[in-house]
Formats: C-alpha cells, structure tokens, sequence
C-alpha cells in the first residue's frame, strides 16, 4: 500500500511540473516581442511615440498627401505637393514649377524628361521621410540605442538614438536622435545627419535637427504643421535656426491606378 501512495505521489509530481512547464511563457532571441514578454525599453520608447501619433489608423489608409513650402535663408527652396503610400513604398512630389518627381518603388523618375533634375531623387524621398518619420520607427531595419536624457532648447527630454541596417533606404549610413515630448509622447524632434552623396565622417562634421510643431488631427492621426531646421551638437542641442516648413493641405486618399506611374516624358534620376 505504502508503495502504491509513493507512486501516486510520483505521478501527481510530475504532471503538476509538466503542467506548469506548458504554461511558461518561452524566451525567445528577439528579447520575447509578441509573446507576452516586456519589449525593452528603448523599443518601448519608439513605440510609445508610434502610438501617440496613432500609426494604426495611418497605416490602415493606402496614401496620403499634402502640400509643403520648405525655406531656407528666407528663400523658398522647395514648394509643391507631396503624395505617397502610407508604407512609402512609391511616393510623387509635384513641383510647383510643373515637375513631377515619381518613385514607382524601383527607380526614380521625373517629368518632363527636360525639367531641372537637381537634388530631385533627395527631395522626393527626404521629405516624404520627415512627414511619416512618427509612423516608421519600427520599420523593419531600425537599431535603436542610448536611450538618455538630451537638452533641447535648454529643456531635458527623453530621447534615443536610431539607426540603420545595411542596404536599407538609399542612405543607410544616415542617423537620428529621437526626441519625445514628455507630455503627449509625440516626436518632439530628431538630430540627424545626411550621408546622401557624401560619406559618413564628413556628414557627422555638420549634423542638423528637425523641431516639429503645430500639431493638428486628421482621421485620428496626430501630424505636425511646421517644421523648423537647426543647427544641433550633443552638448547644447538647438543651435542657429536655418530654415522651416509649412505643410499643410493634408489628405488621406485612395489613389487611382497609374498615379505612381511615370508617364512616358520623363527619366530615370539615379542620382
């Protein structure tokens, strides 16, 4: 009898360790995202600013627009109207001059194939690039590092840094410091550099920052009206205002088929 109770002991043991190892939450090398497990913290700062800006709603729609007046100097050095995907997959600039820039997802593309060239392949994917930057924080091949307290404009705010993979994006050498306002847990503002025709060292010589500002709602979705350009270095932060952005006109739309499509007067921008 007394081995028959030793053996029922036994038995009862090991089913109850078999079951508490069926409910045990496995670790897995991507520090358990999607399985229950607490993200890391600067992952979870990259998608607390997602969340404020309400990247599901933005990403359920297929593009958006808006127009934008870039100045520099006091001179306008980019005026039109920006389209694209909300994954900017493909992306259009209108120029006010009566060029269009046109990524199709392969190759750049401008219209009329005489139009002026010039800085065309930066400009149709850099401003695109700040518009959506609170949407795109967990692209896949984005590095995050340094999670730290920063000054900007004398205040001190959470920030990290953000990198990127090889082969990613036409400059994946650029960076960004991302700044969140303490408040809203918006994107408050990025450092960065621009590695586009240049290598990385002489980028880092000059970086700049992008303040974002004005901030309206439109379907649910938080999106910055003004930009400002700054000087920036990582003791002081800000420093001499360069230049701004005026966006506005923004809509959300279903494009139709061909929108993304050079027409046949155009040629391929590869630089």
């Amino acid at each position: 009898m007394k081995k028959l109770i030793s053996l029922f002991v036994l038995l009862l043991l090991i089913g109850c360790k078999q079951n508490s190892s069926e409910k045990r939450i496995p670790v897995e090398p991507n520090n358990g995202i999607g399985d229950g497990a607490t993200p890391p913290p600067v992952l979870s700062f990259s998608e607390n600013i997602e969340e404020a800006h309400n990247k599901v709603a933005f990403m359920n729609r297929p593009a958006i627009s808006f127009d934008i007046k870039l100045q520099f100097g006091g001179k306008t050095s980019l005026e039109g109207k920006v389209s694209m995907t909300t994954n900017s997959s493909k992306v259009r600039l209108d120029r006010a001059d009566g060029a269009s820039v046109i990524y199709d997802g392969e190759q750049v593309h401008i219209s009329p194939a005489s139009a002026t060239s010039d800085r065309a392949r930066f400009n149709v994917f850099t401003w695109q690039y700040f518009f959506a930057m609170p949407f795109k924080l967990t692209d896949p091949g984005t590095v995050w590092e340094e999670e730290k307290n920063r000054v900007l404009d004398s205040l001190q705010y959470q920030t990290a840094k953000l990198s990127f993979g090889s082969n990613i994006g036409d400059s994946p050498d650029d960076w960004y410091v991302v700044y969140k306002d303490p408040e809203t847990s918006r994107l408050k503002a990025a450092a960065y550099i621009v590695t586009f025709s240049k290598d990385r060292e002489k980028a880092e010589e000059d970086p700049h920052a992008i303040v974002y500002s004005d901030y309206t709602n439109v379907e649910n979705v938080a999106l910055a009206t003004k930009w400002s350009f700054h000087n920036w270095n990582e003791e002081n932060g800000l420093g001499e205002k360069l230049g701004e952005a005026v966006i506005t006109n923004i809509k959300f739309f279903d494009p139709q088929e061909g929108y993304f499509t050079a027409p046949a007067d155009s040629q391929v921008i590869k630089k």
